[in-house]
């Protein structure tokens, strides 16, 4: 069966390779897509950087369009896995996204909540989400000003965001003993089936997982029943290894470095670091690339870029500022250095979340423009932020899609456009909650390892 996965920003095909990533949906590319070899399509929807009005709007657009394509081309709607791909931390539409999802292409039996990223060390257990051990609502990820909540317990959580429409007591839990006990002998798994067969109306359903084997055998006891049964997914990346049973280790390409585009004279071009994401954690990772000397700032302020964003007109305000950045790269490329440009760090407050949400998509779009112009120049892109990334490729450097070659640190992927008429430009997308203070300058010094 192909697994259709709706990813609310780039980042979710961070455990696969070899698979397309769509960032336009007519007709004709969604029926390409669809005809792929490989059974992972992801479609990027970036909603985690819209509204609920205008995501939910989007992502109904999306699902129509594919049902038509899906029933011109005689395949049936159940002859699909759909996974609503969302932050592992989260963040995001939960709720809104897959209840859209089931109204435009469902009904579902269930929706299963399945969160866990191993790779990340995000793991759930008796319906509690963990980061690296920590509930999840004591991170920084909680106070998210967008997407923020106050607990780890998932049944309490998915009350907490459905404005407590939903009871977390009617929220059902496939626990870590039940797929333990399912994993090792035939009767734990008939007794898993026989609570899957007992699902429906789009029951609610948190999946608990430390390890890839309780998702293995969650999704073996899925793929038994799917003839009998419809489910639907809302998952972080760990899930969709165990669907399409695609592992990183199994890829062959191991030296990303090599993907660095040359110039005419066959020598690497050099790369740009793109910091949209502004997390502590990016802070962190940012500062400490800095201080390598051959790395220089472009530091966008994001004070003076907020007061031009409620101007108007906005863009004839911000042409000469625009210039005055692409010439400043494009001097430290000269100069053979790296261009790092990032958004001053800190939070601005904004009188609501929506607006708060068109100037994050302003402010990327900004740096995607930047980036378009010197995009000649360029063996390669780190760019760090989902939104940020997604914005880059699809509006900075106009490409319709993407193919993942994999991971070139856990978690952490390299894409590369699929369109005939595009240089093949590797372009790094590192999630903003991923790694340690470290692992942008492992990236950059990976990339930088092919003039070696």
């Amino acid at each position: 069966m192909k697994i259709v996965v709706f990813d609310d920003d780039p980042t979710g095909s961070q455990t696969v390779y070899g698979c397309p990533l769509l960032f336009q949906w007519d007709k004709e590319i969604l029926t390409k897509g669809i005809n792929e070899s490989s059974p992972l399509l992801f479609l990027l929807t970036n909603t985690r950087s819209l509204s609920p009005e205008i995501a939910e709007q989007r992502l109904r657009q999306i699902c129509r369009t594919l049902k038509e394509v899906i029933q011109e081309n005689e395949l049936g709607l159940d002859k699909f896995f759909y996974i609503s791909r969302g932050d592992s931390t989260l963040r995001g539409h939960s709720l809104l996204e897959p209840k859209v999802i089931n109204e435009e292409l469902g009904p579902f039996d269930a929706t299963f909540h399945v969160p866990a990223f191993f790779e990340g060390g995000r793991t759930t257990v008796n319906g509690v989400h963990l980061v690296n051990g920590t509930p999840v609502h004591k991170t920084i990820f909680a106070k998210d000003q967008i997407f923020g909540f106050s607990t780890s317990h998932l049944p309490s959580w998915i009350e907490e965001k459905s404005n407590y429409k939903i009871k977390s007591e009617d929220v059902s839990l496939i626990n870590i003993d039940q797929l333990r006990e399912a994993s090792i002998d035939e009767s734990g798994m008939q007794k898993l089936i026989n609570f899957l067969l007992k699902l429906s109306s789009n029951q609610p359903v948190v999946v608990d997982a430390e390890s890839s084997i309780d998702l293995n055998t969650f999704i073996a006891s899925i793929k038994l029943l799917v003839d009998r049964k419809r489910f639907l997914f809302r998952s972080a990346a760990s899930l969709i290894n165990s669907i399409s049973n695609i592992y990183p280790e199994n890829n062959n390409i191991k030296d990303f470095s090599r993907l660095r585009l040359r110039d005419q004279n066959g020598l690497f071009k050099p790369g740009i670091v793109v910091v949209g994401s502004h997390i502590q954690l990016a802070d962190e990772q940012l500062q400490l690339l800095l201080e390598k000397i051959t790395c220089v700032g472009v530091e966008l302020p994001v004070n003076k870029i907020a007061r031009i964003f409620d101007c108007v007109p906005k863009d004839s305000l911000l042409l000469d500022l625009e210039n005055l950045w692409a010439q400043h790269l494009l001097d430290i490329i000269n100069s053979n250095k790296t261009p790092v440009l990032f958004t001053s760090r800190g939070e601005l407050s904004f009188i609501s979340s929506k607006k708060r949400m068109h100037f994050g998509v302003f402010l990327a779009e900004l740096m995607g423009r930047l980036v378009n112009r010197i995009s000649n120049k360029l063996g390669y892109i780190i760019s760090k932020g989902g939104i940020t990334t997604h914005i880059l490729i699809s509006e900075g450097l106009l490409l319709k899609s993407v193919e993942v070659k994999g991971q070139v640190l856990p978690g952490v992927s390299v894409v590369c456009a699929s369109e005939k008429n595009k240089d093949k430009l590797p372009i790094i997308t590192f999630p903003g909650n991923l790694g340690d203070k470290e692992t942008l300058l492992k990236l950059f010094e990976i990339m930088q390892s092919s003039c070696n």
